[in-house]
């Protein structure tokens, strides 16, 4: 595609070229006058917007074919993989009335919480699919709501301590986006912080802060942690994707992000939601 745009684009340049030669050499025989100049001059740009039509007709075409087909082909695949995942859920509920048996309880409930992830991954990754077509249209929800829901999924993991103050504030955003932010910033802090450490979650004002006791950064990792694919520590698990796309969507919805850290000392993210409030 890349090879085509630009031959395309030589191609286009070099008519241009052609017809501004034709422009110089029409005017020179038969002198320059108004009437010559607009006569010239039109046909010069009826010419090349002709071509250009060609050429975007050429090149936009099989593009905008590909993602229509791509586009079905998505839906009819994310509509396929709800089918079994409703299935699932629906007969877990049914299992559990009928069932008695205390161990036997216990595994059910381990399908029914990787269902409840697989079911979180389908919907991020119709968000992702749909925010690629289109933008994502923002919705209003309950900023406790939210927090709480993330960080009882977090506790499922039997790690860290999770400190919440209350806040009533609603925010109104892009929700799916902002619960991923949520994700990234609660993982970094557990990976990055003593499995017996607090993490502590405070809504002050118009303030979200998260804070870790872990092993923090110095000044040079600070000045990279947005960097895409740049991990602080390599031993950790992990893509170096995460705190990237916690810039972009903070970005996209004009959240100012800061971060306070010390290396040894721990982490504290902070972002000021204000413009997110719900009016």
């Amino acid at each position: 595609m890349k090879k085509e745009t630009s031959l395309a684009a030589l191609g286009y340049f070099m008519s241009v070229a052609i017809l501004l030669s034709f422009l110089y050499w029409f005017l020179k025989n038969e002198g320059f006058t108004e009437s010559n100049f607009i006569i010239a001059s039109v046909f010069v740009l009826l010419l090349a917007g002709g071509w250009g039509i060609i050429l975007s007709i050429h090149l936009l075409a099989p593009k905008v074919k590909l993602d229509e087909n791509l586009s079905q082909l998505t839906s009819e695949i994310l509509h396929e993989l709800n089918i079994p995942l409703s299935t699932m859920k629906a007969n877990s509920t049914l299992l559990k009335k009928r069932i008695k048996d205390e161990k036997s309880l216990q595994r059910l409930q381990r399908i029914e919480d990787a269902s409840l992830r697989l079911e979180r991954l389908y919907k991020e990754l119709v968000y992702s699919i749909k925010k690629e077509i289109h933008p994502i249209e923002k919705e209003t929800f309950s900023l406790q709501e939210v927090l709480q829901e993330r960080i009882e999924v977090f506790q499922s993991f039997e790690r860290n301590h999770f400190s919440i103050n209350k806040t009533n504030k609603m925010l109104y955003a892009d929700k799916i986006g902002f619960e991923k932010v949520l994700d990234n910033l609660l993982m970094n802090a557990m990976k990055y912080s003593d499995k017996d450490s607090t993490i502590k979650i405070r809504m002050h004002e118009n303030i979200l802060s998260i804070m870790d006791q872990g092993i923090g950064m110095d000044e040079t990792q600070l000045l990279r942690v947005y960097e895409r694919y740049y991990q602080g520590d390599g031993n950790k698990e992990g893509k170096g994707i995460g705190l990237a796309l916690v810039k972009s969507y903070c970005d996209a919805e004009d959240i100012e992000i800061q971060i306070d850290s010390q290396k040894d000392k721990g982490t504290t993210i902070m972002l000021t939601l204000d413009k997110t409030f719900k009016r």
